[in-house]
């Protein structure tokens, strides 16, 4: 059985979803995890950024996004074969064979209105759990890009999945979204809730005195349970967001520091996964 983990700031702008893009292709090119990457950000990005434009449009056309799935259970009571739904082997890092994506996109907030105004909310939450329970029996890790926010859907992310993640930039606004989710983690308890595996620095500018007061005072805070490794704010990483028509290197892609420290990452990420007791992994 894999892990599912959900990826959310309360705050957007955070780098979430280049975060999630190269923790896929990292666990992919140099662990050989089989990851299933879920775009369930309104914004796409992370569809975007692991497939053409045009690949990208004719799914969506062809109603194969993770809201057309999750309509066709929740909204029109019937069923989906998940497999028409993920697409195999995206992602333009050569080595990175093993990253699966079910896209984004799709009005994904028109279909929360509707399950609002329906109150279907219960079956939606059903649906995450055994979509979970599914696709963590096929692939290693599944890293689910939440949108900021919490809406009906990231919610049901972050009470069905085994664990969450939380990245922020070290900075006061992105440090309050923290605490909003810390806040919301304690109510309704009893409904269930994802384990808190930490909160990755990211996009830190290695020149500025502010972003060093900020991570320390991250660090302070053990509850934060802050990953050692933090994530620089360089050119390569930005550059990373945007996909090349041809297939190229990891050490192409993320070069220097920058490839160095997403490989630390993940490292820290899977020692985190694999002292997790078997009977504490499910967060539901």
């Amino acid at each position: 059985m894999g892990y599912a983990i959900t990826v959310m700031n309360a705050k957007g702008g955070v780098g979430k979803s280049t975060l999630v893009l190269a923790l896929a292709e990292t666990l992919s090119t140099h662990h050989r995890r089989r990851v299933l990457v879920v775009d369930s950000d309104a914004h796409a990005s992370v569809s975007n950024m692991l497939m053409s434009l045009a690949r990208f449009a004719a799914l969506q056309d062809q109603g194969r996004t993770v809201v057309d799935y999750f309509a066709a259970l929740v909204l029109k009571g019937g069923a989906a074969n998940l497999g028409h739904y993920i697409v195999a082997g995206v992602s333009d890092v050569d080595d990175a064979r093993t990253v699966d994506l079910l896209p984004g996109g799709g009005h994904l907030t028109l279909f929360e209105r509707e399950v609002s105004a329906d109150h279907r909310e219960p079956s939606l939450r059903r649906a995450v759990r055994l979509f979970l329970a599914e696709v963590t029996g096929s692939y290693d890790i599944v890293l689910i890009d939440s949108a900021p926010g919490l809406s009906v859907l990231t919610e049901c992310w972050l009470r069905e999945a085994n664990f969450y993640l939380a990245p922020t930039k070290p900075d006061y606004i992105s440090t309050r979204g923290l605490q909003f989710l810390g806040q919301f983690r304690q109510r309704d308890l009893d409904m269930g809730f994802a384990q808190f595996l930490g909160v990755i620095i990211n996009m830190a500018d290695p020149h500025s005195g502010i972003d060093d007061q900020f991570e320390r005072w991250l660090r302070q805070h053990r509850g934060n349970r802050c990953f050692e490794q933090l994530i620089r704010r360089t050119t390569a990483l930005q550059a990373a967001a945007h996909f090349y028509p041809r297939p190229r290197s990891y050490w192409a892609k993320y070069p220097g520091d920058t490839g160095k420290d997403l490989r630390q990452l993940a490292v820290e990420l899977l020692a985190r996964l694999s002292s997790v007791p078997q009977g504490l992994q499910a967060g539901r």
